[in-house]
């Protein structure tokens, strides 16, 4: 039997109602001071999550940024696919680059409309883009850098959304993945979906149905990403990020308790040969 066909425009829009208040229950709502500080959050209860995250983000500004700016000799042009509140983004305009932040949510929680916090004195506000990334509306060739923060297993279709980032990105550029769960082999990362399936009534409660209603991704792996990327022509290197103890021992963990393997985000860069 066929699966039923998905009316991608209204679940999408269900999803976005829904996983804005999921966020907002989570606590993701931040007042302007704190969203001044992401990723460096070192007080509430998401400050655990974003020391992991801020390990990623050091690694970024170390191994692509930074090499990138040095040898151009000019800013970069960044785009923010799945930014969120446009933390990144808008660190980046602190380093002086050229950002632009683009996800699909505007919510105040922590879509776009949150990005207004960033507003200080005479600065120019957060350039902001509201748009799925499957479907980017921005000319080819416009960036050096184009970023996936924590979004890209959010894509319903991995091979399009690779295409649509290599459009706009410049020959001599990067794609960059950040904070995306990755696994070694496909059977961890389906064992976490259906984990969170089965766990989603008491997880989201009333608002599972909308936000398990698109069939993402979920996960990467090194095998689904060289499938997607076979026909762009496009090479990837991991880098491999030290996070804190208690990150880097939950494998070890999962072993002894008989569990599936948790994943990793690391930092993984793309570009042509």
């Amino acid at each position: 039997m066929s699966s039923p066909q998905i009316d991608t425009h209204s679940a999408l829009a269900g999803f976005r109602s829904d996983y804005a208040r999921q966020r907002a229950a989570e606590g993701r709502a931040l007042a302007p001071a704190e969203l001044r500080l992401l990723p460096y959050l070192r007080h509430g209860p998401l400050a655990r999550q974003w020391r992991v995250r801020a390990r990623t983000y050091d690694a970024f500004l170390e191994l692509v940024l930074l090499p990138m700016a040095a040898a151009m000799t000019r800013p970069l042009d960044v785009l923010d696919l799945g930014a969120g509140n446009g933390w990144l983004a808008q660190r980046l305009r602190v380093h002086g680059h050229h950002a632009l932040a683009l996800d699909v949510r505007t919510d105040d929680v922590d879509g776009l409309g949150a990005a207004r916090g960033f507003a200080a004195g005479d600065a120019p506000p957060l350039q902001c883009v509201c748009a799925s990334f499957d479907a980017i509306p921005l000319a080819n060739q416009r960036f050096d850098l184009v970023v996936f923060n924590a979004s890209i297993h959010y894509a319903l279709d991995l091979a399009l959304v690779l295409r649509e980032a290599m459009r706009v990105v410049r020959a001599e550029g990067r794609l960059v993945i950040l904070d995306s769960p990755w696994y070694r082999c496909e059977q961890d990362g389906a064992a976490m979906v259906a984990e969170k399936r089965r766990l989603a009534p008491t997880t989201f409660g009333e608002r599972a149905p909308a936000l398990l209603a698109l069939p993402f991704i979920e996960f990467l792996t090194p095998a689904r990403l060289r499938s997607a990327s076979r026909e762009l022509d496009l090479q990837w290197r991991r880098q491999r990020v030290r996070y804190p103890l208690w990150y880097e021992a939950r494998p070890l963990l999962a072993r002894l308790r008989k569990q599936r393997e948790p994943s990793r985000f690391d930092l993984w860069v793309g570009r042509l040969p």
